[in-house]
């Protein structure tokens, strides 16, 4: 995890660098009430590609 911001939302950086931007939704998917700088995370895409979820890792 990147960032996390002040409406719910978050930047995730993946593992090849590249910037990722979460809707509130899909981190409130997951269970998450926020997530810390650093922090690993899973991300669940539906078939357009959007993230719809952030899980903890498996």
């Amino acid at each position: 995890m990147s960032a996390h911001h002040p409406d719910g939302s978050a930047t995730v950086l993946r593992d090849d660098g590249v910037l990722v931007d979460v809707p509130a939704e899909a981190v409130a998917e997951g269970g998450w009430r926020t997530l810390r700088p650093g922090q690993r995370v899973t991300l669940l895409r539906d078939a357009a590609g959007d993230v719809r979820g952030v899980l903890r890792p498996v």
